[in-house]
């Protein structure tokens, strides 16, 4: 890779006050429910057992909620070691990965890493993925295609009928890996579905973590839907991707609790449409966004407006020449932000 890849694409900024909101990476800014910590603090008491070392029951819990065989079904510590594990098990030296780009920064090093390469197709002029163009990249050298759904760093998500169609266009060799980490903030109904795609198409596989709408993202829990032609690879790995039982019960403990976790992504759905309302007011432009999360494309003045931010204490995701990404926080901190945005702009930085 060279020093454009992986998060040397991301500008990292200290500013001159004290970190106030913390929006750059995507976090929740809910914390954990009294069940979940409940849950927490009895699984550590017992942190000395082996206990439920290959996450049986978390994988049942999910299955039954997905509605799919728990054989489907492989639980991981976050979707990024689920990701790695599919690069190791899939890719390797002669192959590649088709991915949209700009996207998320960990693809080329998690290809690096299981010694392959990606291709990186870039999004059409409304921030989306370019189906067509990333079938036309596909080759015999291609063993897996990612879909980042929504797509981090623009929100922009993909129309369930497009993907049906684009997986038309590709071969059977070809194993179609959609990331769904932050598939439950859409509000999109003709979004995109990857169970109900991987119900219809082996090919398919879907990466899914409990990290952004449920807050575990310091317990590292994500998982892996998918058929077998693809888990049977995997299987391998798995007791050395092992998830913690501390995390495991909490990630139980937040599927008892899924209609306050359904109320939270609707509250941060909601704060996220106001942020984008202010900024447009402001003349920002704003790729309409279904993550937790906003992108303004900006191929000048990203670097300013990014130390602008620390220096006034609320960290930003600046990606030079490219745009910034901000994380939709609680009233509080998008309101900052918004303050912060219409003194940058009024003030000749854009």
């Amino acid at each position: 890779m060279d020093e454009e890849d992986g998060w040397n694409r991301m500008q990292p900024v200290i500013g001159s006050a004290p970190v106030v909101h913390q929006l750059s990476l995507n976090e929740t800014c809910f914390p954990p429910t009294p069940g979940v910590l409940r849950a927490v603090q009895d699984a550590t008491a017992d942190a000395h057992r082996t206990n439920d070392a290959l996450s049986t029951a978390l994988t049942g819990r999910i299955a039954e909620r997905l509605g799919v065989p728990a054989g489907d079904v492989l639980v991981g510590p976050g979707s990024a070691a689920l990701l790695q594990q599919l690069f190791s098990a899939l890719t390797g030296p002669d192959s590649d990965t088709v991915h949209a780009w700009p996207s998320w920064e960990a693809y080329p090093m998690l290809a690096a890493n299981a010694g392959s390469t990606t291709v990186r197709v870039p999004l059409r002029e409304d921030d989306c993925h370019d189906l067509d163009a990333m079938a036309d990249a596909v080759t015999d050298r291609t063993r897996m295609v990612l879909l980042c759904h929504p797509n981090n760093p623009t929100g922009t998500a993909l129309r369930h009928t497009d993907v049906e169609r684009f997986l038309d266009r590709l071969p059977e060799h070809v194993t179609v890996v959609i990331d769904e980490a932050y598939r439950d903030f859409v509000r999109d109904e003709a979004a995109a579905e990857g169970v109900t795609l991987y119900r219809d198409d082996e090919r398919v596989c879907v990466v899914r973590t409990f990290s952004k709408s449920y807050g575990l993202l310091g317990l590292r829990v994500g998982y892996l839907v998918g058929h077998e032609r693809t888990l049977g690879r995997l299987r391998g790995l798995q007791p050395f991707f092992r998830v913690s039982s501390t995390a495991q019960a909490a990630a139980q403990a937040a599927l008892a609790e899924e209609g306050e976790f359904r109320r939270r992504c609707e509250v941060i759905a909601e704060e996220r449409e106001r942020l984008r309302e202010k900024l447009e007011e402001q003349g920002w432009r704003v790729t309409p966004s279904e993550a937790n999360f906003l992108w303004l494309p900006l191929t000048r003045g990203v670097e300013e407006f990014t130390q602008s931010c620390a220096d006034h204490g609320v960290l930003v995701c600046g990606k030079p020449g490219e745009g910034i990404r901000v994380t939709v926080g609680d009233r509080e901190a998008n309101d900052a932000v918004a303050e912060l945005a219409g003194k940058f702009g009024t003030g000749g930085g854009r």
